[in-house]
């Protein structure tokens, strides 16, 4: 729970737990010890406001609230179903079932095709029994099979429930029922991908709406590695480099290495530990000659005011007794700025408190300046001795003084960008994706992270045209104004909740907004985004709770990979659709057509329902389970209004649908003169051409636009073992459960027929790609 801590929710038993700012409390329990505690409790009550909890007043902690402020040790009482969210939940008997914005469309879709097949199915109907009751169908012998009153009423009922039946299938086969599990199917094949490439997915609908991805706005932690050092120092006025721990007043030393230990971690478990911490905990004791376990001898911790990113900072009263008698100091550790602004004094060579006046101060924000310009990053730490009053006061308040403190120096930290964060930066570039930077960083430290990372160009560093602004800034513009100019910002620094109104006007210009977070104060811009992303790692249980994916290893490269398998959910659907249609449209218009005008279909009931288990089933596994290829990131994202049917895909579909008509009818009309056999082999090869035909069908969908359908195939092991199951199924269906299937079989020159047939329909999709098709979308009703 918090950075550094593991926890596991099922394995938690009664007893004692620590709690951290952005923790959630994983139980019902008691408060037992801890400082400056509140509690957003409104998930719970609804009451949007934090709650204090301490040992005297208001002890209880409820399981599911989240910690916004200072730090406990709680006793767990209650586990499970027996806590208040617990019985809450249970209490919940039926949950509605959202669906994902690309199964509404769907959805949509398959109404639309299906009230077409109805309307085919109606026509077929209407068809088949005008013929029937006209007299113009015959058996075989030549007879007619109604002949008014002469028929038999068995004869005319089963005739027309026989009509009904082919009706009926003909719009079930009609219905694309195998989109809803092909949506499945590729969302669970992504997320589990996801998962093996450090990416958790929390809602299913980040999967499809990442792939429309236009924007990501990023945090500091998903660049950097979590691994930092100490590569600049200052203690009183001067700077370390070249100096011994000696040279320092034995006094400040002292009172430095105590602020580092305090601050830093070491003294309590409760406090995190943070990359950070851990790199000036190292420099102390390689510069300083720090004593891990001797710093803290004899302080008493009397209050703590925890470290967030609104804050950025943390103060610590203690206790301490020294020749009899007990002093109370305060020490702070925090951003430069932050602390230097409540600095009244600081520590001269002759270990003096000296006034700090403006020309000192000047010289301090300098030397910092000059720091974070090489995107160093600078923390400064101050202390200051109480008087009695001013601890009573503190005591009254609540509060840890810091006013008026001793500036005792300051460290700057290095933290170095992922090795491939620049070329991750430059592929959501090149797939249209503008990465912005938004960080609490200083203006100067945050452009030269930018610069390392490839988000900020030399030349908009130079230039001031409003790629770089600060939180205040932004803040300060009307709404309008930020609005125009937020397209236009690269980099964001100072900046806590603007990130939030960062969000708010790209989201009002109609952008897919993604965005990443670690902190408490991240979670309304992560809820607020389309896709919000947590660090896995550093990130708090309130950023993690707020987000749609939780990057596992902190690293912007993972986030990538999320966009290329959003990118990849669209194009597997977009396939399987492709691939549903060609051969929905073909059987219905074959079936149509030979209805209309020989009064029978070339294929029957049984054999249409088996074509539409290929079709649903094994083509939904063959084309919806397709991984991410280079080709995806090369392409601008997917908008949302674009047409889920795109005019290519039309040009595709049309295509080869018109060559599998046209085979079809061929064989239905000119079967018996071609190949010299009777009706019930023609039905034969009718079936089991259509069936091949979308099985080779299958590898012209696999790429919409590419020519080479067999690119990459040799990878692909899943699409080859399914498609050798639908070759093998009609053949065993022909062959051997031919009375099954009301099928006779074929010898080896129809077979050889057959099989010349569909393959010349990889030609034919060949050709067709050729074609040229318009920019405007064709069809605007299926832009849904």
């Amino acid at each position: 729970m918090g950075a550094g801590k593991t926890f596991q929710s099922l394995t938690l038993l009664l007893g004692c737990f620590c709690l951290s700012i952005g923790d959630q409390v994983p139980a019902d329990g008691l408060f037992m010890e801890g400082h400056s505690l509140l509690v957003d409790e409104s998930s719970m009550t609804g009451v949007n406001d934090f709650v204090e909890v301490d040992k005297d007043q208001n002890p209880f902690l409820i399981s599911g609230t989240m910690v916004a402020d200072g730090y406990a040790k709680m006793m767990v009482t209650s586990v499970g179903i027996n806590t208040t969210w617990g019985e809450m939940m249970s209490s919940v008997h039926s949950e509605s079932i959202e669906q994902t914005p690309l199964q509404a469309r769907l959805k949509k879709l398959t109404l639309l095709i299906g009230m077409f097949g109805l309307v085919v199915g109606c026509l077929v109907l209407a068809a088949l029994l005008v013929r029937y009751f006209t007299g113009t169908t015959t058996y075989e012998n030549g007879n007619k099979e109604f002949n008014g009153s002469k028929t038999k009423a068995d004869d005319v009922i089963k005739a027309v429930v026989g009509i009904i039946a082919t009706a009926v299938t003909i719009v079930v086969v009609a219905v694309p029922q195998g989109l809803p599990l092909a949506v499945t199917l590729t969302l669970a094949y992504s997320m589990r991908r996801m998962m093996a490439d450090r990416a958790l997915v929390r809602k299913l609908s980040a999967c499809e709406e990442m792939g429309s991805a236009a924007i990501i706005c990023m945090d500091t932690p998903a660049l950097l590695l979590t691994k930092m050092e100490v590569t600049k120092s200052v203690v009183g006025a001067e700077s370390m480099e070249g100096r011994s721990y000696t040279s320092i007043a034995d006094n400040v030393l002292e009172l430095l290495i105590q602020g580092i230990s305090l601050s830093g971690g070491s003294v309590h478990k409760l406090f995190s530990v943070a990359p950070m911490d851990d790199a000036i905990r190292s420099w102390a004791v390689m510069k300083l000659n720090m004593e891990m376990d001797n710093t803290i001898h004899g302080l008493s911790i009397l209050d703590v005011e925890a470290s967030c990113p609104e804050k950025k900072r943390i103060g610590v009263l203690v206790e301490r007794q020294q020749d009899n008698r007990t002093m109370i100091h305060v020490h702070w550790r925090g951003d430069f700025e932050r602390i230097l602004s409540s600095c009244s004094h600081y520590y001269d060579n002759c270990r003096q408190a000296i006034v700090l006046d403006d020309q000192q101060r000047a010289r301090f924000h300098q030397t910092a300046k000059d720091m974070t310009v090489s995107g160093l990053r600078c923390i400064a730490f101050a202390h200051k001795q109480l008087s009695e009053e001013e601890y009573e006061n503190e005591r009254a308040h609540r509060k840890v003084p810091d006013k008026d403190l001793i500036l005792l120096g300051f460290v700057a930290l290095r933290g170095t960008c992922h090795p491939d964060m620049k070329q991750a930066v430059e592929i959501c570039q090149l797939a249209g994706v503008n990465v912005k930077m938004i960080t609490g960083e200083n203006i100067s430290t945050a452009k030269a992270i930018a610069l390392e990372c490839g988000i900020l160009t030399p030349a908009q560093e130079v230039n001031d045209d409003g790629s770089i602004v600060t939180g205040e800034e932004f803040r300060q513009y009307q709404e309008n104004v930020r609005t125009e100019i937020a397209e236009n910002i690269s980099v964001m620094a100072r900046s806590s909740l603007d990130k939030l109104l960062l969000v708010q006007s790209l989201k009002q210009k109609g952008h897919v907004v993604a965005v990443t977070g670690d902190g408490i104060n991240d979670a309304p811009a992560l809820r607020e985004a389309d896709i919000g992303l947590a660090m896995g790692i550093q990130g708090t249980d309130v950023a993690k709770e707020s987000s749609d994916v939780i990057i596992l290893d902190d690293n912007f490269a993972s986030v990538v990979t999320v966009l290329r398998w959003g990118r990849c959910v669209y194009n597997n659907i977009q396939k399987f659709i492709q691939f549903q249609l060609t051969a929905n449209v073909a059987a219905m218009a074959i079936n149509f057509v030979a209805a209309v005008s020989t009064g029978e279909i070339p294929l029957t009931p049984a054999q249409l329902l088996w074509v539409n288990l290929i079709m649903d089933t094994l083509g939904a596994l063959a084309l919806a389970t397709g991984n991410p290829t280079d080709e995806l990131m090369n392409k601008p994202p997917i908008g949302r209004s674009d047409p889920l049917i795109t005019n290519i895909m039309w040009r595709n579909i049309v295509g080869v649908a018109s060559y599998q008509i046209a085979v079809i009818l061929a064989l239905k009309f000119k079967g018996k003169s071609i190949f010299s056999v009777d009706e019930n082999v023609v039905d034969t090869l009718i079936f089991t051409t259509f069936v091949l035909l979308q099985v080779f069908n299958q590898f012209n969908s696999r790429e919409l636009e590419a020519k080479n359908v067999f690119k990459g195939i040799h990878k692909d092991k899943l699409f080859l073992g399914i498609t050798g199951i639908t070759i093998v199924l009609p053949v065993i269906m022909v062959e051997f459960l031919n009375k099954f299937a009301h099928t006779k079989r074929l010898d080896w020159k129809q077979w050889g027929a057959c099989i010349g047939i569909v393959a010349f329909s990889w030609l034919i999709g060949w050709v067709v790609k050729l074609l040229p098709v318009p920019k405007k979308p064709i069809l605007n009703i299926l832009i849904i």
